[in-house]
């Protein structure tokens, strides 16, 4: 298989909603945004990745889906969307595998997982190195 691009498209319930959720409170850019009305869809950057959020769906269809998403700080970004005025499922903490995560949800009740790599994480390092 030659993969030459890929991105993760969700499905909402209510599409204006979930597109004013990743856009205005998560603030994510827009890499693209085509078609109108029950067709208009909005893809957005995520780090190296795009999310698609476009079509209609019922929240059975997204059993078992996460987003991860790397951020600089999570006790700043849990911060900022508290003022937002978002619900926090689960603040920022240390997890045993060492990175620091904090929990919250769109508007469908997609697990968006919000994760800060320490200074001294192993990710951080470079393993050519070793």
């Amino acid at each position: 298989m030659d993969v030459l691009s890929s991105r993760i498209l969700i499905r909402p319930s209510n599409l204006e909603r979930s597109h004013a959720f990743y856009r205005d409170t998560l603030g994510l850019g827009v890499a693209r945004e085509f078609g109108s009305g029950e067709y208009h869809g909005l893809v957005f950057f995520i780090g190296s990745g795009l999310l698609e959020v476009s079509g209609r769906g019922d929240t059975d269809a997204r059993s078992g889906l996460a987003l991860w998403l790397q951020v600089r700080d999570t006790a700043d970004e849990v911060a900022r969307l508290t003022l937002e005025g978002l619900p926090i499922i689960r603040g920022p903490q240390v997890e045993p595998w060492g990175l620091v995560e904090a929990w919250i949800e769109d508007p469908d009740g997609v697990p968006i997982v919000l994760v800060q790599i320490p200074d001294d994480h192993p990710l951080r390092r470079d393993q050519r190195t070793l």
